[in-house]
């Protein structure tokens, strides 16, 4: 079965990585270059999230406040207002507006001073927040962790065609933000549009406008949208801030600045959070990696603010060694495991398939086990394998993360068989033609689900080590 569908997509064996495993017992039915690191693209957030669960718990969550140091004279604050910042990974734009909402409800139309952000909560190396990954930083999975990520700091281009005009409109809209089409309408399948997709044009006009222009071709009668990341996170920040504040009537007087809130400011208003086993949700499901990288970094400034790690350690750093101890108190030893970033967005991380199987047998035994589970997408269900494997025994019956990149992908997860046997499987493809030989990782899973009335997927051991 699999090794029929990688030599159909000209993969060679050596290419793929696999493990299947009992969940309960010893042995393994399948393994296949077991212990060589591989490229697990977004499956290593199945080690990341686990990790940051057990870490901060699932109740953990997230507070963005305003603050000031100034008092209202009638409807007028009469000073700087803060927007501080708490690394919440999925700061929206609804919930700044309640934010703001709640400031307005206080009394205050007017801020006189400057808008001031609070970015101190993450101690982010230089190049981190910055897309290290391809040529296509506009694009919004590319967007890096922030203390204060507003709208994963990314704009909903909305785009729809007649037969000779196109209508483009932007959610959420940002002050002195205009967009504009220079698309080339043609005849064609809708639900390709995206290769007709160019990089847009950016103007910064005279007036101080900023001008997007999108470019390339799109079809006609269509409608599609695409997420954006055009601006950096003062600027976006600053200019969402403004609008939304501008839409429930407010008025800042002041510019946009950077500094940390002063110790002595007033909370006015604040936002908490949806907890941590909510978002993990978004993160496994749906692989977002930008919240993933969140909460990652979340890990490791909270444990360096606990455990009074040494001031030059940056969120990082406090990250990897919040991972590291982690793994200790399970008694895993990982040798060759690369995390890099926590979200599998890295050409760099590197991962055994036995090893991502202890993660997994970890993740099933762990105290939050139902919440970790709750995390991963259903085969033929939803997630990123809602389109996978529909119709099949393992519809409904699998929880499985996807992984992929340009070169890579991966599958990792619970299979439960036709007799109902959970097991723990792992598949990681490395190789220029990855993409072509998807079709093996789901036979790889078929194979795991239908029990012993299986023909051999390749080099079995009945005496392997049991995982821990």
């Amino acid at each position: 079965m699999v090794a029929s569908q990688l030599k159909q997509a000209k993969v060679p064996e050596n290419a793929m990585a696999a493990v299947v495993m009992p969940l309960a017992g010893e042995g393994a039915r399948l393994l296949h270059q077991p212990d060589t690191p591989f490229n697990p693209a977004s499956t290593i957030k199945l080690l990341s999230t686990l990790a940051a669960l057990e870490t901060l718990g699932p109740g953990h969550s997230w507070h963005t406040g305003l603050y000031s140091k100034a008092g209202l004279e009638g409807d007028t604050l009469k000073g700087d207002l803060y927007l501080r910042g708490g690394g919440d990974p999925k700061l929206t734009f609804e919930r700044l507006w309640l934010l703001l909402r709640e400031l307005r409800a206080r009394g205050v139309r007017r801020i006189e001073g400057d808008l001031v952000l609070d970015r101190s909560y993450f101690v982010l190396p230089p190049d981190l927040a910055a897309s290290q990954f391809d040529e296509q930083p506009e694009r919004a999975y590319n967007v890096g962790p922030d203390a204060l990520l507003a709208n994963f700091r990314a704009q909903r281009f909305d785009m729809e065609s007649g037969a000779d005009s196109m209508l483009v409109r932007i959610e959420p809209p940002l002050a002195d933000l205009v967009a504009d089409s220079r698309m080339k309408l043609v005849d064609g399948d809708c639900t390709r549009w995206a290769r007709g997709w160019a990089r847009p044009d950016i103007e910064r006009l005279a007036d101080g406008r900023v001008k997007v222009t999108l470019q390339g071709s799109f079809p006609r009668h269509c409608r599609a949208g695409r997420y954006l990341s055009l601006f950096g996170t003062v600027d976006f920040t600053s200019r969402l801030l403004r609008s939304l504040w501008q839409e429930l009537g407010g008025e800042i007087a002041g510019t946009t600045r950077e500094a940390t809130t002063p110790q002595d400011a007033r909370l006015w208003a604040e936002q908490v959070s949806p907890p941590l086993a909510e978002q993990l949700r978004d993160i496994n499901k749906l692989s977002n990696n930008t919240m993933a990288r969140s909460v990652y970094l979340t890990m490791g400034a909270e444990q360096a603010r606990a455990l009074n790690w040494p001031a030059g350690m940056d969120s990082q750093q406090a990250a990897e060694a919040a991972l590291l101890a982690w793994l200790a108190r399970q008694g895993l030893s990982m040798p060759g495991l690369v995390v890099d970033n926590g979200a599998g967005l890295s050409r760099t991380a590197r991962i055994s398939a036995r090893q991502l199987a202890s993660v997994l047998a970890v993740g099933q035994r762990s105290a939050f086990a139902a919440e970790y589970l709750a995390s991963l997408p259903i085969v033929a269900l939803d997630g990123t394998m809602r389109r996978r494997l529909v119709g099949t025994p393992l519809a409904g019956r699998a929880r499985i993360k996807t992984g992929t990149l340009d070169g890579v992908k991966a599958v990792a997860g619970y299979v439960t068989d036709t007799a109902e046997q959970a097991w723990l499987v792992v598949g990681m493809i490395n190789h220029p033609r990855a993409d072509e030989a998807q079709t093996a990782l789901d036979a790889l899973l078929e194979w795991a689900a239908c029990h012993d009335t299986c023909p051999q997927a390749g080099q079995v051991s009945a005496a392997a080590p049991p995982v821990r």
